[in-house]
């Protein structure tokens, strides 16, 4: 604590049984143990309130980056829809698509993502256990498209 080698510990001792007197010489080093206690007590209580107050400071801290983060997110959530960044992002990519160099072109662009439904009435055959045949009879197909109904050989 103060660095103090046994032979300070021993002049310190020494000059008190001098100056204080062999009598009164324990009374002495009890009031000072006493003291010492005292002292111990209020620099723990010091520093575990010091402590404390470093944690509820850090705690505040983080509460306020939590909600930071909350009102960022809850500002970003209207404009972030990545379904509509990803139609956009494929969107923009076949129209940069140059048409004459590439081996689909005779295929027509139409710019429509949009898949063929089927119509009512190919859902009601597939509802109420229609053959795989006559839903393939059933559905319009492309032309110049090929329907496979098996495994090729």
């Amino acid at each position: 604590m103060l660095d103090m080698s046994w032979g300070e510990v021993m002049l310190i001792g020494g000059v008190a049984l001098i100056v204080i007197g062999p009598k009164d010489l324990p009374k002495a080093l009890r009031t000072l143990g006493q003291i010492t206690t005292k002292v111990r007590r209020m620099a723990g209580e010091f520093q575990s309130q010091f402590n404390e107050a470093i944690r509820e400071a850090e705690l505040e801290e983080v509460r306020r980056d939590v909600e930071g983060v909350k009102r960022t997110v809850d500002a970003a959530r209207p404009t972030f829809n990545p379904v509509d960044t990803i139609r956009n992002e494929i969107r923009s990519a076949v129209e940069s698509r140059p048409g004459a160099g590439s081996k689909d072109a005779g295929v027509k662009d139409t710019g429509s993502f949009d898949v063929p439904r089927p119509t009512p009435e190919q859902q009601a055959a597939q509802m109420h256990g229609a053959s795989a045949s006559s839903a393939a009879e059933a559905s319009p197909t492309t032309p110049g498209t090929k329907t496979e109904t098996g495994p090729t050989p």
